[in-house]
């Protein structure tokens, strides 16, 4: 059925998942996509699942595993994500039902039935309670990030400063108010992670989630997805239940550059570590366009003069 993959940490994997969830059936099959980790489609005792080994040096990533598995069940209990069936910490994998959907394209995600349908998920997992053990600060992250860089010497792009002092202005601009006290957030929303199955709409891939700013999560959507003001306006319109006044858009815009000011340094950490083949200088490279693209935009400075208040 499946093409035969042996790696030595799946092999254990699979021989410790098959005592906990049954015998495997049949072959192990590699699904495409993902690019931090390595992940398979396996049968055990008669049901599918996804098992999930992690990449090379990914707490370096700032990702915590416990948070991860806390995350992913409490977004399945409320019907957005797939179940969690076990987490092994040797070797260290996920494991999670399989959904026998496919992966969404931007445009798919842009409709307007799609857009409401995120931001009532995102609100429900926003408001759900979860508490997780780690924060996610995009600030704290991309200052990591740009130290790691630096000690394997990725060289950053011409005008990278002012990308940074950009990313200072909001975050000072941002960091007092009701609506940035932190909840537990996906903070990864790219397109291949929302998943369609049938006529519901499941985010999956929640490894970088942690207790951290709603607007991130708002504005990851929003940039991945290309939405439009229109779709922007739909979006906190259905997630705040009315429509937003000036402060909300442009914290959503300043979120948009905080999103891909994130991306692109994590994209230079995984140039000097990863393992896995994937253009991650192309990637990189992406981002800071898209950074410098945003920051040059005359708009910028009001944007951040409207989130401040």
């Amino acid at each position: 059925m499946h093409e035969e993959i042996t790696i030595p940490e799946l092999t254990e994997a699979v021989a410790r998942l098959s005592a906990l969830l049954g015998p495997r059936q049949g072959g192990v099959a590699k699904l495409e996509g993902g690019i931090t980790n390595r992940n398979y489609r396996v049968n055990f005792g008669g049901t599918d699942y996804v098992v999930r080994l992690p990449g090379k040096r990914t707490d370096v990533l700032g990702i915590d595993r416990e948070s991860e598995r806390l995350a992913t069940k409490a977004a399945a209990q409320l019907g957005i994500a797939p179940t969690v069936a076990t987490m092994l910490d040797q070797p260290p994998c996920l494991v999670t039902s399989f959904i026998p959907g496919r992966v969404m394209t931007a445009e798919e995600l842009r409709r307007p039935d799609a857009v409401e349908t995120v931001a009532a998920s995102l609100k429900a997992f926003h408001g759900s309670g979860t508490v997780l053990p780690s924060k996610f600060d995009p600030f704290e992250l991309a200052e990591r990030y740009e130290q790691i860089g630096a000690e394997h010497g990725v060289e950053l792009p011409e005008g990278f400063e002012s990308i940074r002092k950009r990313a200072a202005a909001v975050r000072r601009a941002v960091r007092k108010g009701a609506e940035h006290t932190p909840v537990p957030c996906h903070n990864d929303l790219l397109t291949a992670n929302f998943m369609l199955d049938g006529e519901r709409i499941d985010i999956i891939d929640w490894e970088y989630a942690g207790m951290g700013d709603r607007y991130f999560d708002l504005g990851n959507f929003a940039v991945n997805n290309e939405l439009d003001d229109e779709e922007e306006e739909r979006l906190l319109s259905v997630y705040y239940g009315s429509p937003p006044d000036d402060r909300r858009r442009a914290t959503l815009k300043l979120y948009r550059f905080v999103s891909d000011y994130r991306e692109a340094m994590w994209g230079v950490v995984q140039t000097a570590i990863s393992e896995l083949d994937y253009d991650f200088r192309g990637y990189t490279a992406k981002h800071f366009d898209r950074l410098t693209e945003a920051g040059s935009d005359p708009r910028f400075k009001s944007w951040v003069d409207d989130a401040r208040r």
